[in-house]
């Protein structure tokens, strides 16, 4: 499974891209944190309060969990695509 950050994520992670080997009934949540716990910039960036950022979208394969899964609940598989993306504004 690869995770791919995007924007400020990335500087705070120091790098783009993570390869990730989830466990079998693995979470969108669980394959976050294995990342998380050596990036502790990364990890400021993205919970608040001990709460994940609403600002911050998450998609698996394509599709934000948030909107239209189970959000960090949302199952993973060893194939999958996670991409993580600060709020985009623009016109």
């Amino acid at each position: 499974m690869e995770l791919k950050l995007f924007a400020d994520l990335a500087e705070a992670a120091g790098r783009k891209r993570f390869e990730l080997d989830p466990e079998p009934d693995a979470t969108v949540g669980e394959a976050l944190d294995s990342v998380l716990e050596d990036s502790p910039a990364l990890a400021d960036r993205v919970y608040e309060n001990g709460e994940f950022r609403e600002d911050i979208n998450v998609l698996r394969n394509g599709t934000n969990v948030f909107t239209a899964g189970d959000g960090l609940d949302t199952p993973v598989e060893p194939g999958d695509e996670l991409a993580m993306f600060p709020p985009v504004s623009g016109g």
